[in-house]
């Protein structure tokens, strides 16, 4: 049976089939470093105002249901002004998105993680914290005052504290700054949890793959990525080498 919605009338399943062979063989050219590349192309779109904001057509959406390519895998925060897809103009399929208050690590998003590098061969995993991030303002909290929360999120409250490293950001004084150095704070210890994995530093080591952390700034809507982990630790080497041609500044139209 053919639906006529959505501009796909008149495509048959091979025809499907033939486009997502092509959408596989479109990812398998694609190296981790271009991928990283276009997501920041891609955030430049979003803070200038020029965002494509893509979107699949019916025939493309039914070529999707056989197989998934997403290139980056995405730990992110639930905060409703944190959209990872419109935050760097991308479309359906293309980011692996795991979402939690606070962007941390549990059974759950490890796990969802894992799948990703090891079943999707996203060339890029990512962990992005944001402005204004209450379940890091919350984890500053007291204990005291943490323990009066509900069981779970105290508990979730409570992890994400141990990583705070409040010590050093006691010298931090004004709120804006150590808003962003907790949140950042936060995004290293998380990166750093995903490369205790065995394969995912594998992946890493095989240049397969880039494990990066960054910071959404609501207010501007600009990303600022974090140097680059590498198998010797955080690489700003690696990090400008990705960066090479100063993708900062978007030339209207390149995509």
């Amino acid at each position: 049976m053919v639906s006529m919605a959505g501009g796909w009338q008149g495509f048959s399943m091979e025809d499907s089939r033939k486009r997502n062979i092509e959408m596989q063989e479109n990812f398998k050219e694609l190296s981790p470093a271009e991928v990283l590349v276009k997501l920041q192309r891609g955030n430049a779109r979003f803070w200038t105002g020029c965002a494509s904001r893509p979107e699949a057509s019916a025939f493309e959406r039914r070529a999707m249901i056989m197989q998934q390519f997403p290139s980056t895998a995405i730990l992110g925060c639930s905060d409703s002004r944190v959209p990872v897809e419109v935050v760097f103009d991308q479309g359906l399929g293309d980011m692996f998105v795991v979402r939690v208050a606070g962007n941390s690590l549990d059974t759950s998003t490890t796990a969802s993680l894992q799948y990703a590098v090891k079943h999707l061969s996203v060339k890029v995993l990512m962990v992005m914290g944001h402005e204004g991030c209450g379940a890091i303002k919350a984890a500053g909290l007291p204990i005291a005052q943490i323990e009066q929360e509900p069981q779970e999120l105290a508990n979730a409250l409570k992890m994400l504290k141990r990583g705070l490293d409040e010590q050093r950001l006691k010298n931090v004084h004004d709120a804006r700054a150590y808003d962003r150095e907790a949140v950042i704070t936060n995004v290293r210890r998380q990166v750093e949890g995903l490369c205790r994995d065995a394969a995912i530093m594998k992946k890493v080591q095989n240049e397969e793959l880039i494990v990066v952390g960054c910071f959404y700034e609501i207010s501007s809507g600009i990303v600022d990525f974090l140097p680059i982990y590498s198998p010797t630790g955080i690489s700003s080497e690696l990090h400008e080498k990705v960066f090479d041609e100063k993708f900062t500044v978007l030339v209207s139209g390149e995509k």
